[in-house]
């Protein structure tokens, strides 16, 4: 299974695909997780341009509920020599609810990171990831996420906060790594802000972003999440990406409208 399988994204036209959201694309609010938003839109655009991402950007700016159809239009706007400027636009009903912007292309030009992995237990050690909420109906209940790292002594305690999370995550079956698929586990950047608050808190993307470094075959892939403030109720934050064997994949960025969390009606 690769992301244009798991997202069920069907292409239509050479510069247009549709796909619907699934529970297993929503978020527990029942509408298109954000992450799950950016990845169609890197599926997209890597196909139409036929090149692989250098970054790409996600503006959201509306709601895709569950079960709406959602269209996806791409338009190459610059093609060099070897770097495409895009844009993906995705709607529904005509609506548009997101934007993606993004650079594709490759170089030759390489210089090894200096930022080392974590030392973190392996992902069969780790302790699954317990969330807040239900998850039953939504892409949670369909991702394998494990605690790698928590930073502080006493579970969530925002004043005696030491660092932030490290998370591995998996989708089962899921074995192709990609762009997309990091785009996905780098939307987990929000669910560091409850470390900033000592509280559990839920988080909606304003925007989000993917800087891709190098592609390496791995079921399993760690999300090391670095956040930076929260300051009148909107946070930032920076997700490492990492393979198994310890390169560094991709980052993931993203600003967060961020409040506490309130149990949902059922």
């Amino acid at each position: 299974m690769d992301a244009t399988d798991f997202l069920d994204m069907r292409r239509d036209t050479s510069s247009e695909w549709t796909f619907v959201v699934t529970e297993q694309l929503a978020t527990p609010g029942r509408f298109l997780f954000g992450g799950c938003g950016l990845a169609a839109g890197i599926v997209a655009l890597e196909q139409a341009s036929g090149r692989p991402t250098i970054w790409a950007s996600a503006q959201y700016l509306s709601y895709a509920t569950l079960d709406a159809e959602v269209r996806v239009r791409t338009e190459l706007l610059v093609e060099g020599g070897h770097v495409t400027q895009a844009r993906a636009t995705a709607t529904v009903d005509r609506r548009e609810i997101l934007t993606v912007n993004a650079a594709l292309g490759t170089g030759t030009l390489t210089a090894a990171a200096p930022r080392l992995m974590p030392a973190v237990p392996d992902p069969e050690e780790c302790p699954p990831l317990e969330r807040p909420f239900d998850v039953d109906r939504s892409i949670f209940k369909h991702v394998d996420c494990r605690l790698a790292m928590l930073h502080h002594d006493d579970g969530v305690d925002g004043a005696n906060a030491k660092g932030l999370p490290a998370i591995w995550s998996r989708i089962p079956g899921h074995l192709e790594a990609s762009a997309a698929t990091l785009a996905i586990f780098g939307d987990f950047v929000s669910g560091g802000v409850s470390q900033l608050t000592g509280r559990p808190t839920r988080g909606r993307s304003l925007d989000n972003t993917l800087r891709m470094v190098t592609l390496e075959a791995t079921e399993w892939v760690l999300c090391e999440i670095r956040m930076h403030a929260l300051v009148g109720g909107f946070a930032q934050g920076t997700a490492f990406l990492w393979s198994r064997t310890g390169t560094l994949l991709a980052t993931a960025s993203q600003s967060i409208a961020a409040k506490l969390h309130e149990p949902m009606a059922p």
